[in-house]
């Protein structure tokens, strides 16, 4: 009996903005359509126009904009039930919780398989009735698969081995080969210190920043020749800024959403994460695949990323002395520097790549349809 080899799989995101899984999905898309597997058609469906990634103009991707009017529309499942009844995917693949409510009762009504992806953090504690752990009751029984980033994440969420399903983040090497200079890059926003220490990320809830501009400022009492930058956007941004006090403002910039991360990144000495959780850190899979090493938050997900004391250092939440401490032990040690940035693009290259992430995906993805096919026909040939 040979089963159904061909599949067309619809992926689901709320939007393409700078972020995690925004990244990671348009990494895989890449993965996808350009592998040497022809049996595979992705298309896109997302609820805004505001696109980040501008990697997705160029990828054989058709995109359909099922755009809500707020953030909760009832009227999103109609679109997407029209769009499921004309596209006739074989598997939706969701990104986050809300887009896995709205699929929920489509793939049961039309016999779709669902991948739920929006398993992305790995809480130590899930509030109880909080939204992520409402949503996640109302879909894991209806999807066929979690899929997570990190085993911490499925073991945060108690998904089972038998649903659950961890593909950790993949990275595309072809992102760092034409990287802008080094000085061009220090000159475009005035940085004249010798050492360079930064943060990649959103300025939103889950995020530390707070302890990550303490620790600058307690290291900027001991020496002047570091900046410490701090790149992303969000509602904290204002606030954070507020934090930093007059005599440091030159020496800890906030640069805001920027396109060209990876070239600012390739001017760090150190690569900082301070978070409150976290599952597989696409800003720590690039400090690592640039050759940084990594001082970060101890949280769950980032102790499958980052081996303490071997490609970083993990440090307690909101320790910000301890923080100050790694940091300043990582300037001051070249050598130590340069062997933790080694090993970690190393582990980089071969434990979190993208091709290995596009064939994780591809065997789920199969065996989804072979399972779904061929229960098919064993139900018609039991009906013969």
């Amino acid at each position: 009996m040979t089963c159904m080899k061909f599949m067309k799989i619809l992926h689901f995101t709320d939007s393409l903005r700078s972020g995690g899984k925004e990244r990671q999905l348009i990494e895989l898309l890449k993965g996808l359509s350009s592998g040497k597997d022809k049996d595979i058609v992705c298309e896109l469906a997302v609820m805004s126009r505001d696109v980040h990634y501008t990697a997705l103009n160029s990828l054989n991707v058709k995109v359909h904009y099922l755009i809500r009017n707020k953030k909760k529309d009832a009227r999103s499942f109609l679109k997407l039930f029209k769009l499921c009844k004309e596209v006739k995917p074989d598997i939706i693949h969701t990104w986050n919780s809300m887009t896995s409510v709205y699929a929920m009762p489509i793939a049961t009504i039309f016999g779709i398989s669902l991948v739920n992806g929006m398993i992305r953090d790995a809480p130590s504690k899930l509030g109880l009735f909080g939204k992520e752990w409402i949503r996640s009751k109302l879909t894991f029984p209806f999807s066929d698969v979690i899929v997570s980033n990190s085993y911490a994440g499925l073991n945060s969420y108690k998904v089972t081995s038998r649903k659950g399903a961890c593909i950790h983040n993949g990275f595309d090497s072809h992102r760092i080969k034409n990287l802008r200079d080094k000085e061009t890059v220090k000159r475009k926003f005035s940085i004249s210190t010798e050492k360079v220490v930064g943060m990649v990320a959103s300025f939103s809830n889950n995020k530390d920043y707070e302890t990550f501009i303490s620790a600058a400022q307690m290291a900027l009492k001991k020496r002047d020749d570091v900046t410490f930058l701090a790149i992303g956007d969000g509602e904290k941004l204002e606030k954070c800024k507020k934090l930093v006090r007059p005599r440091f403002q030159s020496k800890v910039k906030f640069l805001g959403k920027q396109q060209d991360v990876e070239s600012i990144v390739n001017i760090f000495d150190i690569g900082v994460l301070a978070t409150y959780s976290e599952g597989i850190s696409n800003s720590i899979i690039e400090y690592m695949a640039l050759g940084k090493p990594v001082v970060a938050t101890k949280c769950e997900g980032t102790k499958e990323l980052v081996p303490n004391g071997k490609t970083g250092f993990l440090v307690k939440p909101h320790d910000v002395e301890d923080m100050c401490k790694r940091i300043g032990q990582l300037l001051e040690d070249n050598k130590l520097t340069s062997k933790m940035g080694k090993a970690g693009r190393e582990r980089i290259e071969k434990h979190f790549n993208l091709e290995k992430m596009t064939n994780a995906f591809i065997e789920l993805y199969g065996k989804l349809i072979g399972k779904k096919s061929c229960s098919s026909l064993r139900r018609v040939d039991q009906c013969r």
